[in-house]
Order: C-alpha cells, then sequence, then structure tokens
C-alpha cells in the first residue's frame, strides 16, 4: 500500500496559477502510475489528470485541458500538478491517486485531499 499526501492548495484569484505537489511513500520498489481528482460540494468526483509510472503518457479532463500540466519527479517520489488561468468553477477538494497502472487509479491509494479555491 502506498500512501499519498497532497500540498500547495490555496485561495487563487481567478486566472492565477497554483502547483499541487503529491508525495507518495510506502513501496519505495514500485513505481506509480499516478492522477489527480477533484470533487466540488455538492458535484461528482471528476478526472483532471493522469500519468503513466515512465511519465511518457499524460492525459487529460476536458475541462482542464491547455490549463493544467501534470508532470512528475521519480526520484523524489511526486506528481505535481500545474494549474494555469484557474476559473471559479476549478474550486474543489483535489486528490491525488496512486495504482499500478492508469485505468486502476479510481480503486487505487488516495490522498486526504488539499482545497483550492478560486475567488472571481
Amino acid at each position: 500500500q502506498v500512501q499519498l499526501v497532497e500540498s500547495g492548495g490555496g485561495l487563487v484569484q481567478a486566472g492565477g496559477s497554483l502547483r499541487l505537489s503529491c508525495a507518495a511513500s510506502g513501496r519505495p520498489d514500485r513505481t506509480y502510475a499516478m492522477g489527480w481528482f477533484r470533487q466540488a460540494p455538492g458535484k461528482e468526483r471528476q478526472f483532471v489528470a493522469s500519468i503513466t509510472a515512465d511519465g511518457g503518457t499524460t492525459q487529460y479532463g476536458d475541462s482542464v485541458k491547455a490549463r493544467f500540466t501534470i508532470s512528475r519527479d521519480n526520484a523524489k517520489n511526486s506528481v505535481y500538478l500545474h494549474m494555469n488561468g484557474l476559473k471559479p468553477e476549478d474550486t474543489a477538494v483535489y486528490y491525488c491517486a496512486a495504482a499500478l497502472f492508469v485505468r486502476g487509479l479510481s480503486g487505487g491509494s488516495w490522498g486526504q485531499g488539499t482545497q483550492v479555491t478560486v475567488s472571481s
């Protein structure tokens, strides 16, 4: 089981930027596919972005394409979400997830989440 800790959330004005970080620990013998999801109050959980274990392939949800970038540093067991052009509708709790493969992220290990609030 891998443990995940997110950080970097906060309050930002519309049009601003934030970088979320997710540090993984517990299984140094494995490299996991990782991803970000978000959930706003009263709404369903939404896929944001994913990255394969080797960092070679990334995917994005339609609402964040061209604004968000996912990256990883395997030497630091960390994944990042660079968010630019933030909008009020990006306000949500952002969760990091890890699994052996991208398709397993929803059922994999999850962090506790970090709040992102975008003011208009």
